[in-house]
């Protein structure tokens, strides 16, 4: 199989290029009128086209004919500036922006596949910057994301901290995660995939919150984080961070960009370690998974106007939780329990420009786990291609996007999932499909987004994924109406974990279908612009509804996960609120608050489903002292209550978590001309443990092999003297962190 990938990136690293007969090009270099400094990461449209300033403060357009042009450039915290230019030849022009008070207006491409202005995306989307990640720093951007409305990491077992990001409610497996709009993270990968990372490549985030099907297929069910990493030409030449905690878990992101001739290249590199391991709650369980973590990046552009890319990512990973004193010699053993899990991840993408708006994308990802629970071995291994030929029509006032995308999965494991006959028999699954997008600007004011597309998946047959996007606009606010529907095919064993860890048997009751559901987004954004300052104002009011949802079911039996599709419906719903505010006094604020009611329904009654909450709310406050001295940012979020697993009437924990909140502070003071920030403060300053005025978390700690549970004849556990509970071994009741109150410190150099 390698040789075929070889081939295809020969492929595309050597693709004829385009030329071009356009004989001039259009340099706009972008400075502040008040100190002459250079501006980048400024927006300039010109000529149909949106494009960012470089570190030299530079934006080119070429391939322009003769004749005059409307430019617009837009920037945080300055006023926009509008204009034209002749253009008879090669032509510099530089522009001075002056101060004033607005939103940045960012150019966004997760809604449509193409770059857009964020204002004029008839999606809602909502764009994260590296600077916002730098509030309150973390080992890897599932950490970071705790900070996010709407956006919630969540931590599925107190032994290995595998977790995943839910949104708006919806668990992890409806979200798709992206690596420069290419769907990396899914699969098995999904429970590990989002470490690793390198924060200094990171240029920003995009969140789209609802399905997304139509474009990304399976996964993008309850909505897509699109991870754009940095592009060389743009990247500072050197980028080093690294930090660590009272609790000795450090950190480490370098990153180095090179740029000449039309030829860009960007690496970078992630370390982690923890390896002290500590048990405050005095379970006789770590508290922490110990991790050892290498992950290192690389990304090559060439090309000056139908660039190829090619980037390259490579994971290792070791982490274990368990039992204090676990040895690597009690792997799989019975002398002390342990969860143990190997990781290595190999991720390819590369991006082939072939001019007139037609594009090739191709990614595989390669993702091999080697794990222990307990005594319980599971072996997986998933490879995934994706290959996505796009082409974009301009027809009057519609822009049509066509694509035709192909996903080919091969997944093993060591279950029965992989098992027939009682031999090994690897899953295949290949998904060709088309789809068609139509955005049709009416009015100035009015854009319609349509699209429609079909896959064929050789095990589950025809799917089928419409969705319907409207936007209303005027100066003062924006009104976006979204309809959509999404579906999801399942890998059971890759994405609960719940069906590995602890002694629960697992039951899978009949042959899954794909999930679907229909998901219907109101979102209403306004500006306040005012002389000192601004506020932004955006409000969403979100329903999900589910058909054939695959639903893990603790209550039958303590000792049985039971799946199947759910016979009757579940549905998710809701609305958000997000406040912005910028003044000229220094000060910023972020406050953001989502309402959240989840329901299952088999006919008969509804129930929440488990690890669900009411009500999630961040917030981000931001002040500077003096021009450019010392930065104070005071972050956190309030979760709760949600609905934990109990095992049964007996279990004398709780059935919802307390409403919590962890609460972060953060000093920055920047050094030589703002090359060097050295940061520091305290996590979780209240000191908020899960485990308080809790009789235990860990269902059984004491006898984590069950040697001395008795069952019934229906394999219900016996409440006796020695288990007066009646429970089994499970480390799944879980919510929050075990990490409490720690101080940090660390240091970034820019150059």
């Amino acid at each position: 199989m390698n040789k075929y990938f070889l081939a295809l990136l020969f492929f595309l690293s050597s693709g004829v290029f385009v030329v071009s007969f356009a004989q001039f090009s259009l340099s706009i270099r972008v400075v502040d009128a008040a100190s002459d400094e250079v501006i980048p990461g400024a927006v300039v449209y010109v000529a149909g086209k949106s494009l960012l300033t470089d570190f030299d403060g530079m934006a080119r357009k070429n391939a322009l004919t003769k004749g005059k042009y409307t430019y617009k450039v837009t920037y945080v915290s300055m006023q926009t500036l509008e204009g034209d230019v002749e253009v008879s030849s090669d032509t510099l022009v530089e522009l001075k922006l002056k101060a004033g008070f607005r939103q940045m207006d960012e150019l966004v491409v997760s809604g449509t596949l193409k770059p857009i202005s964020k204002s004029e995306s008839a999606v809602p989307i909502e764009v994260l910057s590296a600077t916002f990640f730098k509030k309150n720093p973390s080992p890897s951007i599932f950490d970071a994301l705790q900070n996010v409305n709407g956006v919630r990491p969540q931590i599925n077992c107190n032994i290995c901290s595998t977790g995943d990001i839910h949104i708006n409610g919806l668990e992890g497996p409806y979200t798709l995660v992206l690596i420069d709009g290419m769907p990396i993270v899914s699969a098995l990968g999904s429970v590990y995939g989002l470490s690793g990372i390198p924060m200094g490549i990171v240029d920003k985030i995009e969140i789209v919150k609802g399905p997304s099907s139509t474009l990304y297929g399976s996964e993008a069910m309850g909505g897509l984080i699109n991870i754009i990493t940095k592009k060389a030409e743009k990247a500072p030449r050197l980028y080093l961070e690294s930090n660590t905690t009272s609790w000795f878990d450090t950190n480490l992101d370098a990153a180095i960009s090179y740029s000449k001739n039309n030829v860009g290249v960007l690496l970078g590199a992630n370390l982690f370690n923890y390896n002290k391991p500590k048990d405050l709650n005095i379970d006789g369980f770590t508290d922490l998974t110990l991790q050892q973590r290498a992950s290192f990046f690389s990304k090559v552009s060439f090309g000056r106007t139908h660039k190829t890319q090619v980037a390259l990512r490579y994971l290792n990973e070791n982490r274990w939780g368990g039992q204090m004193g676990w040895q690597l010699s009690d792997r799989g053993k019975e002398t002390k329990y342990g969860e143990s899990i190997f990781t290595k991840r190999f991720e390819f993408i590369a991006n082939q420009d072939l001019g007139n708006d037609l594009s090739l994308d191709l990614s595989y990802t390669h993702h091999n786990q080697d794990s222990f629970y307990g005594t319980t071995k599971f072996l997986g291994d998933d490879k995934i291609v994706y290959f996505l030929a796009k082409k974009y029509f301009k027809i009057k006032s519609h822009e049509v996007l066509v694509g035709t995308p192909l996903r080919l999965n091969l997944y093993d494991d060591n279950t029965f999932i992989t098992e027939s006959n009682n031999q090994n028999k690897p899953v295949y699954m290949s998904t060709p499909g088309v789809f068609v997008q139509d955005q049709w600007r009416v009015s100035d004011g009015f854009t319609a987004l349509a699209g429609i597309r079909f896959d064929y998946n050789s095990v589950h047959g025809a799917i089928w994924s419409p969705r319907l996007a409207l936007k209303f606009k005027d100066d003062k606010q924006t009104v976006r109406l979204n309809i959509g529907r999404g579906y999801r095919v399942v890998n059971l064993f890759s994405e609960d974990h719940a069906a590995l860890s602890g002694a629960r048997k697992v039951i899978v009751k009949e042959t899954l279908k794909p999930e679907q559901s229909w998901n219907v987004n109101l979102n209403f954004d306004k500006q306040f612009v005012f002389s000192r300052g601004f506020v932004g104002f955006d409000a969403s009011v979100f329903y999900t509804h589910f058909f054939n949802q695959i639903i893990p079911n603790y209550d039958v039996n303590p000792a049985e996960i039971i799946y199947a599709n759910l016979k009757g419906y579940a549905y998710s719903r809701g609305f958000s609120l997000n406040l912005d505010l910028a003044t000229d006094s220094r000060f910023t604020a972020n406050v953001g608050v989502t309402f959240l009611d989840s329901k299952i329904s088999d006919g008969e009654q509804k129930v929440r489903p488990v690890l669900s909450e009411r009500v999630n709310g961040v917030w981000n406050l931001s002040y500077v002292i003096g021009k450019k001295g010392l930065k104070i940012d005071y972050t956190g979020n309030l979760v709760g209550p949600m609905r934990l697993p109990t095992q049964n009437e007996l279990d004398p924990r709780p059935e919802f978590s307390p409403t919590w909140s962890v609460q972060n502070l953060q000093l920055t003071k920047p050094f030589i001309s703002d090359k060097l920030e050295v940061f520091g403060g305290v996590k979780n300053i209240f000191n908020f443990l899960p485990y308080k005025n809790l009789p235990f978390l860990i269902a059984r700690s004491e006898d984590p092999f069950n040697k001395n549970v008795t069952y019934n004849n229906e394999g219900g556990v016996v409440a006796n003297e020695e288990n007066p509970y009646g429970l089994n071994f499970d480390p799944s009741y879980v919510f929050a962190s075990l990490q409490g109150r720690r101080m940090f410190l660390g240091f970034r150099l820019k150059l």
